[in-house]
């Protein structure tokens, strides 16, 4: 484990991994802890300042990132980062649907759809989250550690290049780039549907032989893709696209979703976003490629990881590596104060008690009648329980994953429930928050095995 140290003046020292010596001064009070991520503890007594050259080199990227810390002689740091997926549909389910209608509850307002215009260097609230990401890491070691370079493999990509080399395609050239896979057709569904033949391709029905009514379906949906690029789209008849069939153990679950270069579009877009945001801290930033990367990691001979590609950037080679440390972003905010618990139904047929959702219509859109073929609430039998709404009125001291001091030891908190009167502990156990301590919040990443 490294230790970031700090001097009595606050200037930023070297770095150590002798755990021995800093309990040590723990515990004689020559030291205190001013930052548990990273672990930083700043002495309370004079020393020199004397510091080496330490490069941080950072492999971005749209999901991982791999970071590496190091001198000549030692790696301090080796870590991957996984950041926060299905950002868009998160808002868009958390935010937006709450928002939209409260809006049409109120005073009537005139639309503001003219008179709006986008900031220069502006990006979608998605991508930006992912880029300050990438400085928040860079700006979180740079608090505690005499950072003197910066190296971040920072590429441009052709997505159609990538898209051909995957489908083993001839790469594009010419015309290729402005044809598409979507030339010779009107619309998007036209070509989606000439594609598969005119076919369902679950059952194999046609809309010619057995006049079946196709709709598209999103094929990457369970993994967040609702993109419309044909690759993500596919003909299913209106009898497969049921809410029943995207769930797990469905047919369109179990659909392969479709290999796409958002990646590489959100490297083109954010690059320079992410240079420049590293950039204004001051220190010497340069970029490099991935192919210069892959041809260090070769030459060196070792295997193909977030963090090793961070170790392969950069001037500095050390000897003596750390092992890999592996965090995930933690979602800090529900913005949903009011939670809706369905109602409970026997089900004639088999007796069970369901959920009023797992009885229902069976419709994917308005345009489908609810007395469909498929409408499944001629089953609902007697009532069980009532649908409720819960809404949190406030905010509780102790949130999930934070850590506390409980009969002398540290537990983690795992929820707060019951209006705050009990908290609940990874690994069992309710207890009032007046029997606990509280020993430091969870930051914005958690530390995962």
């Amino acid at each position: 484990m490294t230790t970031f140290v700090i001097s009595a003046e606050g200037e930023k020292l070297m770095p150590t991994t002798n755990i021995k010596k800093i309990r040590k001064l723990l515990r004689s009070g020559r030291a205190k802890i001013v930052k548990h991520a990273p672990f930083t503890v700043q002495l309370l007594y004079e020393s020199g300042n004397a510091v080496q050259p330490i490069e941080f080199t950072e492999d971005t990227g749209y999901q991982y990132i791999g970071v590496s810390l190091k001198s000549e002689k030692h790696e301090y740091v080796s870590a991957e980062y996984t950041l926060l997926k299905n950002e868009k549909q998160h808002h868009d389910d958390q935010r937006r649907e709450v928002r939209r209608p409260r809006r049409n509850r109120k005073r009537y307002r005139k639309a503001r759809f003219d008179n709006r215009r986008k900031s220069e260097g502006w990006l979608a609230p998605s991508l930006r989250n992912k880029a300050d990401r990438h400085v928040d890491i860079f700006k979180m070691y740079c608090e505690v550690c005499p950072i003197t370079s910066v190296t971040l493999e920072i590429g441009q990509f052709d997505p159609a290049v990538l898209d051909a080399v995957e489908q083993g395609k001839p790469l594009p050239e010419g015309v290729d780039y402005q044809y598409g896979p979507r030339y010779g057709y009107d619309t998007l569904r036209e070509a989606v549907f000439a594609r598969d033949g005119y076919r369902c391709l679950c059952c194999g029905k046609s809309v010619i032989e057995d006049g079946t009514a196709l709709r598209l379906h999103h094929v990457g949906f369970r993994t967040g893709d609702r993109s419309n690029r044909l690759g993500n789209l596919a003909s299913v008849c209106e009898k497969c696209h049921s809410p029943k069939n995207h769930k797990p153990g469905g047919k369109l679950w179990d659909m392969a979703p479709p290999k796409g270069t958002a990646s590489a579009a959100y490297m083109n877009i954010v690059r320079w976003h992410i240079y420049e945001g590293v950039k204004a801290f001051g220190v010497d930033t340069h970029i490099t490629y991935g192919a210069v990367t892959k041809r260090t990691r070769r030459d060196l001979n070792i295997g193909k990881s977030h963090a090793n590609d961070a170790y392969c950037i950069g001037s500095m080679r050390p000897k003596r590596r750390t092992k890999t440390q592996y965090f995930e972003k933690r979602r800090r905010n529900n913005r949903i104060l009011e939670k809706f618990y369905d109602a409970k139904y026997l089900d004639i047929r088999d007796g069970k008690t369901k959920k009023a959702a797992e009885l229902g219509c069976n419709r994917t859109s308005r345009s489908i009648p609810r007395s469909n073929p498929q409408n499944e609430r001629v089953f609902r039998g007697e009532k069980v329980s009532n649908g409720r709404r819960s809404i949190r009125a406030q905010r509780y001291l102790y949130q999930p994953d934070d850590i506390i001091i409980f009969g002398g030891k540290k537990r983690m908190v795992k929820g707060t429930h019951n209006k705050g009167s009990s908290v609940q502990l990874i690994g069992g156990g309710d207890i009032s928050p007046r029997k606990i301590k509280l020993h430091h919040h969870a930051g914005g990443w958690r530390q995962v095995v």
